[in-house]
């Protein structure tokens, strides 16, 4: 279950830092993306980082 937990919390964290490349419109790819450079993607990309690093905090508290 820990396992789960840091595979899940990672792949939100890369999501995340993906939405927030792609809403500053530092990552615009695929070029017809319709988040390059809309700015509530890099509040979206925060708030799922954030949840991934909760998630990971929270399987490393457990694993111990």
């Amino acid at each position: 279950m820990v396992k789960a937990a840091y595979v899940l919390g990672t792949l939100l964290v890369l999501v995340g830092l993906v939405w927030i490349g792609q809403g500053s419109g530092y990552f615009p790819y695929p070029a017809e993306s319709f988040m390059i450079d809309q700015t509530p993607w890099i509040y979206w990309g925060a708030l799922v980082a954030a949840a991934g690093a909760v998630v990971i905090a929270l399987a490393r508290r457990r694993g111990r």
